[in-house]
């Protein structure tokens, strides 16, 4: 039904409403959107209805989807990976019911703020590893005993996990970590010092580096 209440109909008889003219007629101010949007996610939460809630942060490197689920973060995304894909993988993977949710995503965002500002060296944030399996998974768990601000080779942690050998499905599994910065995965370079893939860019990867040498 369109907002002058006719129905459109279409070549099959069915009435169908055409959601621009619902836009047009009902323009909702940005504030009482948003407003609308949290009290939406905080219901939906309350009654358990959310399987993946998630937002967008700014960061120095551009802005982060992050997504959580109530087991904790499962997903960081780069903006150069596509957020529509990321939360498709996660409706997928995990579950339908995907959020926009400011209110579980908060502790992901101060704490990625306090870590960009210098101001926090580890997180302390319950990781979901469902996206994550095997040896990659074996990696990725790996990955938060390298201390902030210092690197070690893809080679060397193919050591610390039982696989010598194995430095190239390290290198893979640092580019398939699910939820980087986070886990850092930046943390682990090229037997030459280079620094190898990154998801977020070899740029990104540096930023974090220096980052983390100057905190």
């Amino acid at each position: 039904m369109t907002i002058d209440g006719t129905t459109e109909v279409d070549e099959g008889g069915a009435g169908r409403t055409d959601p621009a003219d619902l836009r047009s007629g009902l323009p909702i101010p940005g504030d009482d959107l948003a407003r609308l949007r949290v009290r939406l996610a905080t219901r939906a939460n309350d009654e358990a209805l959310v399987d993946v809630g998630h937002r967008t942060v700014d960061s120095p490197l551009g802005p982060l989807l992050v997504a959580v689920t109530e087991r904790g973060i499962v997903r960081i995304a780069f903006e150069r990976q596509g957020f529509d894909a990321a939360l498709e993988e996660l409706a997928t993977r995990i579950g339908a019911r995907v959020l926009e949710d400011p209110a579980r995503t908060d502790p992901v965002a101060r704490q990625l703020d306090e870590y960009f500002d210098g101001r926090r060296r580890a997180f302390e944030l319950p990781v979901d590893h469902r996206l994550a399996h095997g040896f990659r998974a074996l990696v990725q768990a790996a990955l938060p005993d390298i201390p902030f601000g210092t690197t070690t080779s893809y080679g060397e942690l193919a050591r610390v996990v039982g696989r010598p050998g194995a430095a190239r499905a390290v290198g893979t599994a640092c580019a398939t970590n699910p939820v980087p910065i986070v886990v850092p995965c930046h943390r682990v370079l090229r037997a030459d010092g280079s620094a190898g893939g990154y998801a977020g860019g070899e740029a990104a990867k540096r930023l974090l580096l220096a980052l983390e040498r100057r905190a």
